[in-house]
């Protein structure tokens, strides 16, 4: 029955380019050239009937010769290539159009634009939600819809890009970040125009639902803002090598925060952030910064100056990357403000360590201190946490934070916090 069915099988496959010779009718010039193939086609198919014919007894005798099998099927295989190779003989000889388009001649590189779908922006959106209680006092507004950000990302040529992040806070519209940025200008400079978290430290660049902790440090509350340092300006980026890896950075912006720290003049201030990065061994990575930032209000003979000092030790197993990470960062700021050339300098900071103690879970400790930018009061602040990070769209945390304002009694705060998001942005940190 399977000889039976080979044989039709072979014969369909015969009868298909025979009838395709046929009708294209071929000029007499190749039906000499013709005829030829179809007596050598007739000496194949013979020669495979024969192949079939012994193969089908092999099979019904029950033979379990491997060798011999081998053997007979490679003929098979073998006289099958041969068909094939006479049906394009043929199929030339005939004149019949081949399966691969003619070459065209070379047309000049044009510049074709994207797709529909490519001109969409990538669309983000981060919920974060807080609930805190105090040991003593009035509580009040226990549960906070902190934050509801929507972000817009998009690449508008292969040397543009943008980035825009819409908050919505307590009932208010902001844009927090609206800016575009450059990245193949002479030199290997980055320069980036609109609004942006200015790059003060390391932890006021970030959002606030990407912080290891459920608020910004309050040395940078304190000093630079309770929201931290965000500006509208211009910010060139240039990054280098030489014993390590360095960055630079300088912005000229008119700060949100003008009132507090410059006076309200609206005069633009000027930032300079210079951070370099070492790898001291496969696990263990180092960086240390500094941070300048100048600004004023002439009319008010205001000058403001804010330094900074940074520092992050980070040791992650390559091979445990998932599992295990240990993270030591602190910064120490000293701000100073000078009305006619005369005004105080105040010092605050933190120290902070996270340890990722599995994939899902990271244990943390904070040590904020600061001097109050308008008196003597000094606050201290001792906060731990535990934060779960269910997946890369889901984080909640556990903090507790130990606070003691001189020379008042401490208190004492707990917080959960749920931060979800949907979209490419995830949580990230910049």
């Amino acid at each position: 029955m399977r000889s039976s069915t080979q044989r039709w099988l072979v014969a369909a496959a015969l009868c298909f380019p025979a009838a395709s010779l046929v009708a294209q009718r071929p000029a007499p010039a190749t039906q000499r050239q013709v005829d030829s193939l179809a007596a050598e086609l007739r000496r194949v198919q013979a020669r495979l009937d024969s192949v079939l014919a012994v193969l089908a007894r092999l099979q019904a005798a029950g033979l379990r010769n491997d060798t011999t099998l081998a053997a007979v099927r490679a003929e098979s295989s073998s006289t099958q290539d041969d068909l094939a190779s006479l049906r394009a003989a043929a199929a030339a000889a005939s004149g019949a159009p081949d399966s691969a388009p003619a070459a065209r001649p070379e047309e000049p590189t044009q510049f074709k634009g994207r797709e529909q779908s490519q001109l969409n922006p990538e669309i983000s959106a981060t919920g974060d939600v807080r609930a805190v209680g105090t040991t003593s006092g009035i509580q009040r507004d226990n549960f906070d819809p902190r934050e509801f950000e929507i972000g817009f990302q998009s690449a508008l040529d292969p040397y543009s890009h943008t980035k825009i992040f819409v908050s919505l806070e307590n009932g208010a519209v902001g844009i927090e970040e609206g800016y575009a940025y450059w990245t193949g200008l002479p030199g290997h400079i980055r320069l980036d125009v609109g609004k942006y978290r200015q790059q003060f430290g390391e932890l006021n660049r970030w959002h606030l639902h990407a912080l290891p902790e459920t608020e910004y440090p309050l040395a940078l509350r304190a000093y630079l803002g309770e929201d931290g340092l965000a500006g509208t300006g211009l910010s060139l980026y240039h990054a280098f090598g030489g014993f390590g890896t360095h960055e630079l950075t300088a912005q000229v912006t008119r700060s949100a925060s003008d009132a507090e720290l410059f006076g309200g003049g609206g005069r633009p201030s000027y930032l300079v952030h210079l951070l370099n990065f070492w790898q001291l061994g496969r696990a263990t990575y180092l960086q240390i910064g500094g941070t300048g930032l100048l600004g004023g209000n002439p009319d008010s003979s205001l000058k403001t100056a804010v330094g900074g000092l940074e520092f992050r030790l980070t040791w992650r197993p390559p091979q445990r990357a998932l599992y295990r990470e240990w993270t030591v960062r602190g910064e120490l700021l000293a701000l100073r403000k000078r009305y006619a050339g005369i005004g105080t300098t105040r010092l605050g900071g933190f120290v902070s360590s996270t340890y990722k103690l599995n994939q899902r879970f990271i244990a943390g400790v904070a040590y904020n201190y600061v001097e109050d930018p308008l008196g003597g009061f000094i606050t201290r602040q001792v906060i731990p946490s535990l934060t779960m990070w269910e997946s890369e769209w889901v984080e909640l945390r556990a903090q507790y934070t130990w606070q003691k304002i001189a020379p008042l009694d401490a208190t004492h705060q707990f917080a959960l916090q749920a931060v979800w998001a949907i979209g490419p942005h995830k949580h990230e940190t910049y």
